[in-house]
């Protein structure tokens, strides 16, 4: 066969490739909250391109797997979305077609929140968090593809809003100390009549037998049969009359299964000994308790909020009693091993329910507010007082907080002591700035206030005639200081002092006083007694003088401690009887007594 020649193309023979194809992301998408698929479509939206890409960014937000865990919560921000885009289509109706995100322009989101703020009331939240959750899909866009904004819109989306207001922060507030006290009490002694119960249960169903050979209507037979064949269904008590005469289904189930009622006593207690968030305490896996040493192990939980760090860990005690939280996990563990057996679920909240044994939080939110209230009217705890004057209700939330109060009233309020699974100015701004702690706050800074003051100023030393004590002061005189306090050669003035050549105001050591005019009222060398204590009056009535030659703050600089020493600090010493004889011979001297040169050349 001769050989055949083959011709390639040359380059410019080659067709041009065709244009890709668009990477088309979801418009419409399926998620799962708890044990239901909801399905949302948003084909029907103006902008499809912007919708698309806003689209792709939720179906990652929402769901179980997402952060958004609440079927009603992620349709707000659907809701949200809608208006968005609806008022981009109305702004830009001729390129609403064809509008991408990367077409988004600052001004264009400005003019979307001026337009929500003149569309809700006045002090409405919703302006700011419709915006919030635009801003957040705009950003998971921008994380996608970091392009597809300029650099204006890139710094318009780093913020949420300029105008609108953001809803004020409803700021959990602790339950008051006894409630919260009462609450730790009543689930304490629940969390031991489970065990007891089930425990019990266990005892029985070991003495029992088949029923179908020993009969149903046994207790101790039908408890055999749960044990060995899992939970009594509606189907059973159809098949056994026998059943109902037993207390029912439910009641059988209950004495080898914790129940959905029996959640509440057992993360009450959880959440008051740790201070675990309520969402954590529920998703405890059974491994949780790691690296126990010496009284303590470590409870590893998994705090989907936290984004990042979701990993976390918490030392608690450990021990056989079930004030230990160590101790009350592995009670747990122990109480729900039938169930897990049943259930195959690495879960530690296996409780049995109508529909059979399962995980009770694995998926989706399992609420069980419904058993609380009864709960709570149970223990008479509904009939306590809450803060503000109203019942009190169950919120597990509160619990956590509570517990956190608690620790921070044991602290002293000090941070360093307090801070446990946050950071300081988390712990300060959520667990330690709520109205629980506002009377301890106040009193810190009255307290705080007054120690500072008594450490930059010490009370004035005031004797009697008679050379005794007329402060609170607690150094004591020696007998040379008060005699020569009760004579006159130590005299400057508005006092009698100690030693002269020993001031604490002086250049150097051993230099007399250089303030020994109204310094005396701020010196701790000072000495006042009823000689003194016209001079003192006249002076005091000098100071009133010249608030009518000074403004108010400049006279506050000028002679504010030194009115605040005598008024509050001297002569409420003495006697009625002695502030009207040194008055009286104040006034006998003229309008004030001879005033020394030096205070004359300092006033004047």
């Amino acid at each position: 066969m001769s050989p055949r020649r083959v011709r390639f193309p040359a380059a410019v023979d080659v067709p041009a490739p065709p244009d890709p194809v668009p990477r088309i992301g979801p418009v419409a998408f399926t998620l799962r909250f708890g044990r239901e698929e909801h399905y949302f479509d948003l084909s029907h939206l103006p902008c499809p391109r912007l919708v698309r890409a806003l689209a792709g960014v939720l179906s990652t937000i929402g769901g179980d797997e997402g952060t958004r865990h609440r079927a009603d919560s992620f349709r707000q921000m659907i809701t949200s979305v809608r208006l968005f885009v609806g008022f981009v289509a109305a702004a830009e109706p001729a390129e609403a077609a064809d509008l991408a995100a990367g077409d988004l322009e600052p001004e264009l989101l400005d003019a979307f929140e001026d337009h929500l703020v003149n569309k809700f009331p006045e002090g409405s939240g919703r302006p700011y968090t419709i915006l919030m959750d635009i801003v957040r899909l705009l950003r998971g866009v921008h994380a996608e593809d970091a392009g597809t904004f300029s650099v204006e819109m890139q710094g318009r989306i780093g913020f949420t809003a300029t105008t609108a207001e953001r809803p004020a922060d409803k700021q959990l507030d602790a339950y008051p100390l006894p409630v919260f006290e009462r609450i730790e009490a009543a689930a304490l002694e629940d969390v031991r009549a489970i065990r007891d119960r089930i425990l019990r249960g266990e005892r029985l169903a070991e003495r029992g037998e088949d029923p179908d050979v020993g009969g149903w209507g046994r207790l101790e037979n039908v408890l055999w049969y749960i044990a060995h064949h899992g939970a009594l269904t509606p189907e059973h008590r159809r098949r056994h009359k026998e059943v109902a005469a037993l207390g029912g289904i439910r009641l059988l189930n209950s004495s080898l299964f914790l129940t959905k009622a029996d959640m509440v006593p057992f993360l009450s207690l959880l959440i008051c000994q740790t201070g675990l968030e309520p969402e954590c305490a529920k998703k405890l896996r059974t491994g949780c308790l790691v690296n126990p040493a010496r009284g303590f192990v470590s409870i590893a939980y998994v705090k989907k909020r936290a984004h990042v760090h979701t990993h976390k860990t918490m030392r608690v005690s450990d021990g056989g009693a079930l004030h230990f939280p160590g101790g009350l996990i592995r009670l747990a563990l122990r109480l729900t091993q039938r169930a897990r057996e049943n259930t195959g679920s690495d879960a530690l909240w296996n409780a049995v329910l109508d529909d059979g044994v399962r995980a009770i939080f694995l998926h989706g939110r399992t609420h069980i507010g419904r058993d609380a209230a009864p709960w709570l009217a149970r223990h008479k705890i509904d009939q306590m007082t809450d803060r503000g004057g109203g019942a009190v209700s169950m919120d597990m939330r509160r619990l956590r907080k509570s517990h956190k109060s608690r620790n921070y009233l044991r602290a002293g309020g000090i941070l360093d002591d307090f801070t446990s699974g946050h950071t300081k100015d988390v712990a300060a701004g959520h667990y330690a700035d709520i109205e629980a702690h506002r009377e301890v706050h106040e009193q810190a800074v009255e307290n705080g206030l007054r120690e500072a003051l008594d450490a930059a100023l010490a009370p004035p030393v005031v004797l009697d005639d008679d050379g005794s004590r007329l402060d609170a002061g607690g150094d004591a005189l020696e007998p040379e200081e008060i005699r020569a306090a009760l004579g006159t050669d130590n005299d400057v003035w508005l006092a009698s002092c100690r030693d002269y050549y020993d001031s604490p105001w002086a250049l150097k050591k051993g230099a007399g006083c250089p303030v020994a005019i109204w310094g005396c009222l701020e010196c701790p060398n000072a000495v006042f007694t009823t000689r003194h204590l016209p001079s003192l009056l006249s002076f005091l009535d000098f100071l009133e003088a010249q608030r009518e030659e000074y403004a108010t703050a400049e006279w506050q600089a000028r002679y504010g401690l030194a009115w605040e020493r005598i008024v509050h600090g001297i002569r409420p010493k003495f006697s009625t009887e002695q502030i009207a004889t040194a008055t009286a011979i104040a006034e006998a001297a003229g309008p004030r007594l001879s005033l020394p040169a030096q205070f004359l050349e300092l006033t004047t």
